[in-house]
């Protein structure tokens, strides 16, 4: 008699106490998105920030962000993490090369460097990218606000991120030749 083992439909997914020893023993790889809005000459006119509520019930903003899955590509990942955050109809312009303007760290304790992320030690590859469609915040987010650069590199919109995600989209309009 011979057992059929059943493909697993999610592979490269770990439940959660998987998720959890693994998150104790290795860093885990990131990709990040800055959503933004750009004109006819390629200069961006918008970024967006995404309102979530946090595990502890605090509203915080951010940026897109997810895990890369187990033989998932940049490209993929990225992409899956921008529709899943900002809806099927955001039409994201992935970059042709998947060079990332930062490559953020983040620490457990918020101590040992510029980032943190009180659940692990991850790595990040962090990207801009423009969207061109209609953007309807999915999942956690509660929306999804467009604000000018200026306004998104204020130190009172960095106040209300995570982990030092505001210092990364300053890097990010730094990069893009717009941080006021």
């Amino acid at each position: 008699m011979s057992f059929v083992r059943t493909p697993d439909p999610t592979p490269g997914w770990l439940s959660d106490e998987e998720l959890a020893v693994i998150r104790q023993r290795l860093p885990l790889l990131y990709v990040e998105a800055v959503p933004v809005r750009v004109d006819g000459m390629g200069q961006v006119t918008e970024v967006g920030l995404l309102l979530r509520v946090n595990p502890d019930g605090q509203i915080s903003r951010t940026i897109v962000s997810g895990r890369v899955m187990y033989g998932e590509s940049l490209r993929d990942a990225l992409f899956r993490h921008l529709e899943k955050d900002l809806g099927p109809m955001a039409f994201p312009q992935l970059p042709a090369s998947p060079t990332p303007f930062s490559v953020p760290e983040y620490f457990p304790p918020p101590t040992l460097g510029q980032y943190s992320d009180g659940r692990q030690h991850a790595v990040a590859l962090a990207y801009v990218v423009p969207v061109t469609g209609t953007c309807d915040p999915r999942q956690d987010a509660l929306e999804l606000t467009w604000m000018t650069p200026e306004e998104a590199a204020s130190p009172s919109v960095s106040a209300e991120m995570e982990g030092g995600r505001g210092a990364l989209v300053r890097a990010a309009l730094a990069s893009v030749g717009r941080l006021p």
